[in-house]
């Protein structure tokens, strides 16, 4: 299943909508806050490109911290809508492991929650490297969550495009980041988005709901 199908026109203009609900709002705002401070390790905004920006939610906030943004993604949908709300840089049709883009032309490639829904994660982070100069920012729904294990029980439920989806572990993650590079890296990850009941966010553990990996190129 491709992701143009994934997240064709009848989830488009429903996406942005999860992020107005109490829970959404919660989840980006701490996600938000992991993947900022990772992303200071990659030096001051240059030119990004964002892979798999889908309605270009994480771009828009990307370009409001000064960061010069392109957005690329297979699925015509979520581009119309990306370019319907506006200020999410611009906006290019394209797959990730066959990026329309000569190496080396950004500063920073970033995939965030769009690696789990890729036929092919490791041709994807090989194109990630390819176009970027300095480095990458990954986020990513964690296998060893709660917050994993409820999406894969509500994919067996009912098809979603979490049936599809493969989840991966901070180790797992790292571990493909590092394989693909082609080169040494200085790999960084955390995790946020633990329950509410679970009051564990200041806490340096593996197993909150999303997770947050920065990769530079070793000089």
């Amino acid at each position: 299943m491709t992701s143009e199908v994934l997240f064709g026109p009848e989830i488009a203009p429903h996406y942005e909508a999860w992020f107005e609900t109490d829970e959404g709002r919660r989840a980006d705002r701490l996600e938000k806050a992991l993947l900022g401070r990772l992303l200071e390790d990659l030096g001051p905004p240059g030119d990004l490109l964002e892979i798999g920006c889908g309605t270009g939610h994480f771009g828009r906030w990307l370009a409001g911290l000064g960061w010069r943004v392109w957005g690329v993604d297979v699925a015509a949908p979520m581009l119309a809508e990306a370019q319907a709300r506006g200020d999410a840089g611009r906006l290019i049709l394209g797959d990730a492991p066959q990026l329309p883009f000569a190496a080396g032309c950004c500063s920073v490639a970033a995939l965030i929650t769009t690696l789990e829904f890729l036929p092919d994660a490791e041709a994807a982070l090989r194109e990630a490297w390819r176009v970027a100069r300095r480095g990458l920012l990954v986020g990513a729904i964690n296998r060893h969550s709660l917050l994993g294990w409820g999406y894969r029980q509500q994919a067996k439920k009912a098809p979603s495009v979490y049936s599809q989806a493969v989840f991966f572990s901070p180790r797992e993650l790292e571990d493909l980041v590092r394989r693909t590079a082609g080169g040494p890296v200085v790999v960084h990850t955390a995790t946020t988005l633990w329950p509410r009941s679970l009051p564990l966010e200041r806490l340096r553990l593996p197993w909150g709901g999303f997770i947050g990996l920065v990769a530079r190129r070793h000089t």
